[in-house]
């Protein structure tokens, strides 16, 4: 493990050298990348030289206890290779986590997609719910949130709605929220108290940047369009909202939540891009499953991932079989509970997988 983390090391002060150096701040793309690879290897580093502590610490309490010749250092030297050896298997498996080989998208930002299913109207307030619930989660872990594009329901809630998230590691943590989500309740329009079955699906894409998906502009048909919905007095007076449509693949992005034009152009091509990027994605993510069965997956749309029983107060993830009778605070947006489990789940058979390295 010390060779690798020697390793680690060496690039980490390599990188510390190169992001200072003016032709590299110059180039935006190598700047970008390697300002992420020190952030990630900086955590590393520091992990490192508490190993590298921690072992010296070892080394040293076995060789006054070896001297005996001080029964009051030797006592302290015990204390301290207690202490040591405590920490030291803690240490290695937190290490040998963060040496597990990490998904460059992992640190993008993203665009979540949500749309009602099966279930007419109360899929829509379904829809509305689950755009809360992550809304709230993404406040709370300080990330900001900006509607790009809705179509509500008749009843409330969306029969489509697409925002971004920006903050660190966003798609790493919500990438396993992508599938379909089952709702079982009481619809606030049933007089005989049955419980429907609802669903709507969750597309969590990563954003991509312009230099990670080149767009040629022969190939996009602009449409300008006025806004529909809330807005202000702007609204239907003035052709702001934006439709792209990417010709050779027929894929649209479209985004009327601004008043200004340029500003929801903006907004429509980051959609595209990153519904291209995907796309690509998911044909990678399609080869990586054919080499591994994983239980958790972040490229399979249609797979039923969650239920949200209101009846019971339980919300089940099946990929994993958990099962927590917490509903109301994780509609209310707590679901670090359910997003760390889907982690570990992950990171566990990666480090399986790893194994041998180490």
């Amino acid at each position: 493990m010390l060779d690798r983390l020697q390793i680690v090391k060496q690039r980490f002060d390599e990188i510390s050298d190169l992001i200072i150096q003016p032709d590299v701040i110059a180039d935006q793309k190598r700047y970008v990348q390697l300002n992420k690879e020190y952030k990630d290897l900086k955590a590393l580093a520091e992990k490192r030289d508490e190993y590298v502590n921690i072992m010296g610490n070892i080394e040293e309490a076995n060789e006054i206890i070896a001297d005996g010749s001080d029964p009051e250092m030797t006592e302290m030297a015990k204390m301290q290779l207690d202490e040591a050896k405590q920490r030291l298997p803690e240490l290695e498996e937190e290490i040998k986590f963060m040496l597990i080989p990490k998904d460059p998208e992992d640190a993008k930002n993203v665009m979540v997609e949500i749309r009602a299913g099966t279930g007419g109207d109360e899929a829509s307030i379904f829809a509305g719910d689950l755009f809360r619930m992550y809304t709230k989660y993404c406040e709370s872990k300080g990330w900001r949130t900006s509607v790009v594009d809705m179509n509500e329901g008749t009843s409330g809630g969306f029969k489509e709605v697409i925002f971004e998230v920006t903050g660190d590691d966003v798609y790493g943590t919500l990438k396993f929220e992508a599938g379909v989500h089952r709702v079982q309740r009481v619809p606030q329009t049933e007089t005989q108290g049955r419980v429907h079955t609802s669903a709507a699906t969750v597309m969590v894409l990563p954003e991509a940047e312009e230099f990670d998906v080149q767009i040629d502009m022969n190939d996009v048909r602009i449409d300008f369009f006025c806004s529909s919905g809330p807005g202000g007095q702007s609204v239907n007076t003035t052709k702001s909202a934006v439709r792209l449509t990417h010709i050779p693949t027929g894929l649209v992005a479209q985004c009327q939540d601004e008043k200004s034009q340029h500003k929801n152009k903006d907004k429509a091509f980051t959609v595209l891009r990153s519904r291209l990027y995907e796309q690509e994605l998911a044909k990678k993510q399609e080869e990586d499953a054919q080499k591994r069965s994983s239980q958790v997956s972040s490229g399979d749309r249609s797979a039923k991932i969650r239920t949200y029983n209101y009846a019971q107060g339980r919300v089940t993830d099946h990929r994993i079989g958990l099962t927590l009778y917490d509903l109301g605070n994780i509609m209310n947006g707590d679901i670090h509970k359910i997003v760390d489990e889907l982690q570990l789940v992950s990171n566990t058979e990666k480090l399986k997988e790893a194994s041998e390295v180490f």
